[in-house]
């Protein structure tokens, strides 16, 4: 930062226009939560975070907000949305302990003859006594100009005479939405360039939505035009299509804006996201820009090699700005350098023979669509180096068909080549491996052979592994007195038991 940047405030509406986002909901403890975690550890300038006399529910998280903001110094950075109603809203504000009020009023002709049937001069009056009312009991005011942008397309006398009049009034900020989300680029450096310079001593934000996905490209020429305020709202929440995100927007803005500068945190974004990601219940998308799961992974194995020589794939969007790190994905496009980098995150060093097999094996679940992660590399090499200790594979299970039916015994088919002999036997078993081992020993004891005791038989899956997670069954044999280990690995535990089992009938 330098004396020559400007600061650009930030007012974080996720609490109340994000909650407008379809089935969203806030407690009013969640939203103390995320209040004190904007204001505390993300730093932003503001928060508006409810509509005035929406509910008895949002009257006590306001509450709550108020209480706790005065307490700790952050009062002036709670907002509200109020309306033209006379005294009622200014009323309501102050019961809940706000301090500032976000005014909704007309910004375009269409909605001041059609929704309001009044004409200018009535609104501006009504205007003016709502705004004298909240000066007069200590409220601070900001003015919104909803549908500015339509008001602006078709309506700019209206937009002049409203600003005039506002300039007359004792406002602190002019906020101009993009209501219906219906601005291009050009339009928004065309309009702000011809407001922004007219009225030199207004404070004006921007508020944008994103119906066309020109949110952040419309925040961008808006502070290159000149406002000194964005509303923004954690993860892109809102009606419809949603308003600009914040992560993205701060991203953008100190990355390509030099000349400007805003409080917030990099490194709390992440946390914040994920916090409201849980307690809305709305998902964001894995490839979201900088909060998305995917965003800092990188799947090529091209990509992978060309960041291990000289960062090739790297740009200015680093994973630790975020408090993130980048990951190399594991699957049918992995290269020998995807493995390696993650290799060299868990500290884990291989020989590039052994190397060579694990990247095979991590190509080979790819294809059959398993998904593989970091967590899952050691299991995979454990079972790899298991199998390069069988010199020559003579036992091979060519197939098998497992039953698992309600009040009926599992049971089993199994093909299997023993020194290019090839046997198929069925048997049934307390559990689908039982029954696979029956059949098993019934073989065996055709060739005269006797198999291994099983004297330990375990199951491990990777820390946090889901469901569809591989599994390792590590199975401890008995042969003759002489014990040892045989490793599986597979999505089913079943079948990873079977692998391994395989791997017992090579060794004996």
């Amino acid at each position: 930062m330098t004396e020559l940047q400007r600061h650009i405030e930030i007012m974080d509406t996720t609490l109340r226009d994000g909650e407008q986002t379809s089935g969203v909901s806030f407690s009013s403890s969640e939203k103390l939560t995320i209040a004190q975690l904007l204001l505390t550890e993300v730093k932003v300038d503001r928060i508006e975070i409810a509509s005035a006399r929406v509910s008895e529910g949002e009257f006590q998280a306001v509450k709550k907000i108020t209480e706790w903001a005065e307490a700790n110094g952050y009062l002036d950075k709670i907002e509200v949305l109020t309306f033209t109603d006379g005294t009622t809203s200014v009323d309501w504000m102050i019961k809940a302990g706000a301090k500032v009020m976000n005014l909704l009023t007309k910004g375009s002709m269409n909605h001041l003859t059609y929704q309001l049937k009044k004409t200018p001069e009535q609104h501006f009056k009504e205007v003016g006594e709502v705004i004298a009312y909240a000066a007069k009991n200590g409220i601070e005011c900001n003015v919104y100009l909803e549908d500015w942008s339509n008001g602006m397309r078709h309506s700019q006398e209206y937009v002049f005479q409203y600003l005039d009049f506002l300039a007359t009034q004792p406002v602190k900020r002019i906020l101009l939405p993009d209501t219906l989300g219906v601005l291009i680029p050009s339009e928004t450096r065309e309009y702000l360039n011809a407001i922004v310079p007219r009225y030199p001593h207004i404070h004006f934000d921007f508020h944008a939505h994103n119906d066309y996905d020109l949110s952040i490209a419309n925040v961008l020429e808006a502070v290159n035009a000149g406002v000194k305020g964005l509303h923004l709202t954690i993860n892109g929440m809102g009606e419809r299509a949603g308003n600009a995100p914040l992560a993205s927007t701060i991203a953008v803005l100190n990355d390509y804006v030099k000349d400007v500068k805003t409080s917030v945190e990099e490194k709390s974004l992440y946390t914040v996201s994920k916090l409201v990601e849980t307690f809305s219940g709305f998902r964001v998308p894995v490839n979201k820009p900088v909060v998305g799961e995917n965003v800092f992974t990188q799947t090529a194995g091209i990509h992978a090699d060309g960041d291990k020589k000289n960062n090739l794939y790297f740009n200015d969007l680093m994973p630790e700005r975020f408090g993130r790190q980048r990951k190399y994905a594991l699957g049918k496009t992995s290269g020998k350098a995807n493995i390696e980098n993650n290799l060299q995150q868990l500290g884990i060093r291989l020989s590039d023979t052994d190397l060579k097999k694990v990247t095979e094996r991590v190509i080979e679940l790819g294809d059959r669509k398993e998904t593989v992660t970091q967590s899952d590399l050691p299991y995979i090499i454990s079972d790899v180096l298991d199998s390069s200790a069988i010199e020559e594979e003579k036992v091979h299970v060519e197939n098998y068909v497992l039953t698992h039916s309600k009040d009926l015994r599992p049971s089993v088919t199994l093909r299997i080549d023993v020194n290019g002999e090839t046997f198929e036997e069925h048997a049934q078993g307390d559990g689908q491996y039982d029954a696979f081992m029956n059949a098993l020993k019934v073989i065996y004891k055709k060739k005269g052979l006797d198999l291994p005791l099983l004297t330990d038989y375990a199951v491990r899956i990777p820390p946090g592994g889901k469901s569809d997670a591989l599994c390792e069954t590590i199975i401890t044999w008995d042969c003759k007195g002489k014990e040892f280990k045989t490793r599986g690995l597979d999505s089913d535990q079943t079948v990873a038991a079977i692998k391994a089992t395989q791997k017992m009938l090579n060794l004996i």
